[in-house]
């Protein structure tokens, strides 16, 4: 133990000497957001091709505002698209025009997204615990930066936040606007308090700074998803303000008159635009089927239990989310008394207490469920675990580290638990696999690379790590064994595995669009029959008929045959099992390419016809 005790010491007097070059402080913590940028947003974000359906209809939208210049209605396929406002698409637009249309431009948006909600989480747990210091007068700063490094690379390197940070969606720049606009009204909240006791506050027309970019993202998320943009950081700002009875107080300081002329200047011109353009048919469809059916009943058949979510985030925030009891724990919420003596400052974990709570609960009552919804709670979950951790963190002014709290045990030992669960579910994954049409060898390559087993092997010995750590009373190594696991395990196994995966399903869909690209003749149609991959219509640039049943594709065709059409032929494509049920006869179309499970045909109208009459002449035959 003493050994141990020297150990930390050692460090953090090697933090003390650093604290003391502020420029030092700063080009580490920008190394460390870096890193943690670039291993969870940055590497190969654009070497895998987009997943269909939601990311390539985002894509094609943008895409389409790119080359039409039309940047207030977004189309996909020759059809309005409503279901999200303009700001994804004017991102994914720009990023086009820089870097090209392709992968890295669709998903560049939520991975700066991410990259930038991250850093301000870092500044601000550091900056917490700096006020924490001074008003103790300790200087702590291996607790101080350790801590904020912690928060930065638990709200990076977790599933639910790579997954949307790396697609190219509107959930994650959703969740970078609410997130750091709750960010900014805790600084200015703060920060109003301390200029005030300085004496330094002055009247004036306008909030602080800090205020101000609150109201500027919250207008950027309004116009990433519409009303919750608003809804969902203003309920979790009330009840913060209400449970520490400062509702009134903070509002003065806040100007909330100014603040919603901000955001309605900043969100509401495209609205009024586009509903200037398309009427009813955009309120019926965004505001009416997308928000307030969204929330009140199924849509799209998403419906889950009352506990989804505990799910979703257990296993979307893993491995850390079984330290969040003991985090809660930690906190004493429920004994408000105790808030209230606290100093704004002193505040920011019942804040990310209740923002976490607020999103959780908002979207729990939701009919309509997904596992994206809960995202923008994410980064709350990450500053509890941080603030949790920070008090296990050993200093010159203690001769050990905390005790752990029964909570705290509890939640190591199911963390053992976790990784063991984790571990025998990657070496059996393999097994469970059901079969996919698009990508009928998918688990048999998947089994072949052994990056299944490898990721087994990754679990199990984080659950032993974990478990020695626990024994051994090492609490602060316990952080890094599941940081550096789950690191590990991106690095090892889920990348390559998603590349399998790319290769497998997507990569024919690709090809198979690149030869659209160029077999595609001037009016012909491209009928896509069976499934609907929007991939399609973003990489060969054309627009696609999408017909669901083979039988209606077929009806359709004959109806075709029959009527005067712009084109000779059209094209279809279908997996090879459909094309074989439209029962064509081997004259009536030309095979142009087959990709994996897909097949691209040329069906000539003039054929056609030939067959019929060919077929029509032979029972008259017989009676001559």
């Amino acid at each position: 133990m003493r050994m141990k005790l020297s150990n930390f010491h050692t460090v953090d007097r090697w933090f003390n000497k650093i604290a003391q070059r502020p420029s030092l402080v700063v080009t580490l913590s920008v190394l460390w957001l870096m890193l943690i940028g670039w291993i969870g947003y940055g590497w190969n974000l654009g070497n895998i091709g987009l997943v269909d359906e939601t990311e390539p209809l985002f894509a094609e939208a943008s895409r389409q505002m790119f080359v039409t210049g039309d940047w207030i209605t977004p189309f996909f396929n020759g059809v309005t698209r409503f279901d999200k406002p303009a700001l994804i698409y004017w991102c994914q637009a720009i990023a086009y025009s820089i870097i090209g249309v392709n992968e890295w431009a669709v998903r560049v948006p939520s991975a700066i997204a991410a990259i930038t909600v991250i850093s301000l989480a870092f500044y601000t747990v550091q900056w917490y615990l700096g006020k924490q210091d001074a008003a103790e007068e300790i200087q702590r700063p291996t607790r101080r930066y350790l801590t904020a490094a912690i928060a930065a690379a638990v709200m990076a390197l977790n599933p639910e936040m790579i997954v949307w940070g790396r697609t190219g969606v509107s959930d994650m720049l959703l969740t970078g606007c609410i997130a750091s606009a709750l960010l900014c009204f805790f600084l200015g909240y703060a920060s109003k308090a301390e200029s005030r006791e300085s004496g330094a506050e002055k009247s004036a027309l306008l909030p602080n700074k800090w205020y101000l970019a609150c109201y500027v993202l919250i207008a950027g998320a309004i116009l990433t998803k519409g009303p919750v943009g608003i809804v969902l950081p203003g309920i979790i700002i009330l009840a913060f303000l209400l449970y520490l009875g400062k509702l009134r107080e903070v509002l003065r300081e806040m100007r909330p008159l100014l603040g919603l002329l901000i955001i309605v200047v900043l969100s509401i011109p495209w609205y009024a635009l586009v509903i200037w353009r398309n009427g009813w048919n955009y309120i019926n469809s965004f505001f009416g089927y997308h928000n307030i059916d969204r929330f009140t009943e199924v849509v799209n058949g998403h419906s889950a239990p009352w506990y989804f979510y505990f799910l979703v985030v257990l296993l979307g925030f893993a491995p850390y989310s079984v330290y969040l009891p003991a985090a809660f724990a930690r906190l004493k919420f429920w004994q408000r008394s105790q808030w209230l003596v606290q100093e704004r400052s002193q505040q920011l974990g019942l804040f990310a207490c209740i923002w976490f709570l607020g999103v959780f609960g908002f979207f729990t009552i939701a009919v309509t469920k997904l596992p994206s919804y809960v995202l923008p709670l994410m980064p709350a979950a990450a500053i509890l675990v941080a603030l949790l951790w920070s008090d296990y963190f050993p200093t010159p002014s203690t001769s050990s580290s905390r005790t752990p709290q029964k909570f705290f045990w509890f939640s190591g030992w199911t963390n053992v638990a976790l990784f063991s669960s984790l571990s025998v579910a990657m070496f059996q994954v393999t097994q469970f696999l059901g079969s996919d049409q698009a990508a009928p060898n998918f688990r048999q390559t998947l089994q072949n690379s052994g990056v299944t087993e490898l990721g087994g092997y990754i679990w199990l010995l984080s659950a032993v790590s974990v478990a020695f750590l626990l024994l051994t009373r090492r609490w602060p190594g316990i952080i890094g064994a599941n940081l550096l696991g789950f690191v590990v395990f991106l690095i090892v196994v889920l990348m390559p595995a998603m590349f399998l995966m790319d290769q497998e399903r997507q990569l024919p869909l690709r090809e198979i669009s690149a030869v659209v690209a160029q077999v595609k003749q001037p009016n012909e149609e491209l009928l896509m029959v069976g499934f609907k991959k929007p991939s399609v219509v973003f990489y060969s640039h054309q627009q696609v008929n999408f017909i669901k049943f083979t039988k209606d594709a077929v009806i359709y065709i004959q109806n075709q045959t029959n009527m005067p059409v712009k084109s000779p032929s059209l094209l279809v494509l279908a997996e090879h099992r459909n094309v074989v049920r439209m029962d064509l006869q081997p004259d009536d179309y030309e095979n142009l390419a087959s990709k994996g499970a897909y097949q691209l045909i040329r069906i000539s109208f003039k054929k056609m016809q030939q067959q019929k009459q060919d077929i029509s002449v032979v029972p008259e035959q017989k009676y001559t």
